[in-house]
């Protein structure tokens, strides 16, 4: 049904543009011409069609958002008094066993009455209210839509007004962005927060044994847990170490080649080559790295007397570093080759071979973007989670021999958050204070990269 009702607010808003249009288009027949407007006759058309569409956009997204709490709420007051006595848990239980009934259609045989009454009375009083929001939707608009359109004169500025919408729709998409980072962050803040309260600050921060399991009730047998983050962030670390010590030269070195040397034809079909590596699912390269890389390199550690885990940080890495590189030499490449060619050509007139002019010219006029391709590329090692399951395993170890299996933060988290978990137990809120502790540490590399770039851009400068 919502398909439909957007599809009529789209074709209603479209002829509110073509009415409006023709009718500025007809006001200007009348004042003598087109100069006569104060704006172009699709300003005219567009200034109608949005003042159709806005409300009853906002008369739909408003029904989206509240729609269950309004239909719920109906059907509770609905329910026998017994019922709506229970406590809130219990009440959601009954409330979920109403909505199963209204989706599956499934009833038991021995359903209770009163709760298939309740069900009968949500289907009807859903689509009651979805029909009553579908004629408010398409009726919603229809008033400020005719008063535009009634509005149109030769004097109208309806070129600003358009410019003056369609600026703060802009500015409420940049909100929506910046209020749900914020919403984000003050919900990993809170339930931090609440697991600081359990576990001390500073044994999670520099504690060096990482083992969350703990008793689900007081009555049951269990460990009391060990929350030190230390060998969790090691892992991490030295996993994304191993990654970008391949991405970073390989990559860099080929978008040198590709910007600097290659030919048109061989940038033509090198570039689209690596840039696939890109689009390769990464339970791809887990099952890659778990099936070949890692039992190679467990190979070649045995033949050179050296004990190679099954699953090791090594094979993790390189698997991962192989997956980054189009992030370093794509972005890199098209900095590089942004730089002007008159920069190349000047050097070249003093006397510089291509090499030096590539290490002291090209890469300090690339280098904010150089450096924005490396960050990108260590966010995305630090935050990648499928290879680290399959080829580095789930052994929180405090070591850093590439050769012995390691756990990363993200891992940890989607381990902590699956399965039939209390919600408010240190286990489960630990995974908000791992996320909230590797934020902090993208954001501290986000600033010392900033810093980098513009100490190094000032003295290039």
């Amino acid at each position: 049904m919502y398909t439909y009702l957007l599809l009529c607010i789209l074709l209603i808003t479209t002829g509110a543009y073509f009415g409006g249009k023709a009718r500025a288009k007809t006001i200007a027949e009348a004042s003598g011409g087109m100069r006569t407007l104060h704006s172009l006759p699709s300003h005219y058309g567009m200034l109608t069609a949005l003042s159709y569409a806005i409300p009853a956009l906002l008369v739909f997204a408003l029904w989206r958002i509240f729609e269950g709490t309004i239909v719920t709420s109906l059907v509770t007051k609905s329910l026998p008094i017994e019922l709506q006595q229970l406590s809130p848990n219990r009440l959601s239980l009954v409330l979920n066993e109403v909505r199963n009934i209204v989706f599956s259609g499934f009833a038991s045989h021995n359903a209770d009455p009163a709760i298939q009454a309740a069900a009968d009375l949500y289907l009807s009083t859903m689509n009651w209210l979805k029909n009553a929001v579908a004629v408010s939707t398409l009726l919603g608009g229809l008033i400020p839509g005719a008063i535009a359109y009634r509005s149109i004169r030769k004097e109208l500025r309806a070129r600003n007004l358009v410019e003056g919408i369609g600026k703060v729709i802009l500015i409420g998409c940049s909100a929506v962005a910046i209020f749900t980072t914020l919403g984000i962050v003050f919900s990993v803040l809170f339930e931090s927060l609440r697991f600081f309260h359990a576990i001390p600050f500073f044994d999670f921060l520099f504690g060096l044994q990482w083992s969350p399991q703990t008793a689900m009730r007081v009555d049951q047998a269990g460990s009391s847990g060990a929350f030190g983050a230390v060998p969790v962030f090691a892992g991490t670390i030295l996993i994304a170490l191993i990654a970008m010590l391949v991405a970073i030269p390989v990559g860099l070195l080929a978008a040198i080649y590709l910007s600097e040397y290659a030919g048109s034809r061989m940038r033509t079909w090198a570039k689209p080559m690596l840039e696939i590596l890109a689009g390769i699912p990464t339970v791809v390269y887990g099952f890659f790295a778990a099936l070949t890389v890692a039992p190679l390199i467990r190979d070649i550690g045995q033949a050179i007397g050296l004990q190679v885990a099954s699953e090791s940080a090594l094979a993790a890495g390189l698997v991962m570093g192989i997956m980054i590189i189009p992030f370093v030499s794509s972005l890199s490449d098209d900095v590089i080759h942004a730089v002007p060619q008159a920069m190349r050509d000047g050097s070249f007139a003093l006397g510089a071979t291509r090499f030096e002019t590539i290490r002291l010219v090209i890469i300090p006029a690339a280098l904010p973007g150089i450096v924005g391709s490396i960050l990108l590329a260590v966010s995305r090692a630090i935050g990648e989670t499928m290879i680290v399951v399959m080829a580095a395993g789930l052994s929180a170890d405090l070591t850093f021999n590439p050769l012995k299996a390691v756990t990363t933060v993200t891992v940890q988290i989607v381990t902590l958050l699956v399965g039939d978990q209390e919600f408010d137990s240190p286990k489960t809120l630990a995974a908000f204070a791992l996320g909230l502790l590797l934020f902090v540490f993208t954001l501290f590399l986000n600033f010392i990269a900033l810093r980098v770039v513009r100490k190094y851009r000032e003295q290039y400068e």
